[in-house]
């Protein structure tokens, strides 16, 4: 997501880092965690 793009400024990268960290942690599906996000496989399992 970072190689090859250029930030104009700090407030963009946090923005674009914040992005990131939603996606993996919400929309990123895991085979793994049968075929789930990370936070629905934690609130699958930790009840």
């Amino acid at each position: 997501m970072y190689y090859l793009r250029k930030f104009t400024d700090k407030i963009e990268l946090i923005s674009a880092i914040e992005e990131y960290i939603t996606y993996y942690n919400t929309r990123r599906y895991q085979i793994k965690l049968n075929s789930m996000t990370p936070m629905e496989y934690y609130e699958a399992y930790a009840a």
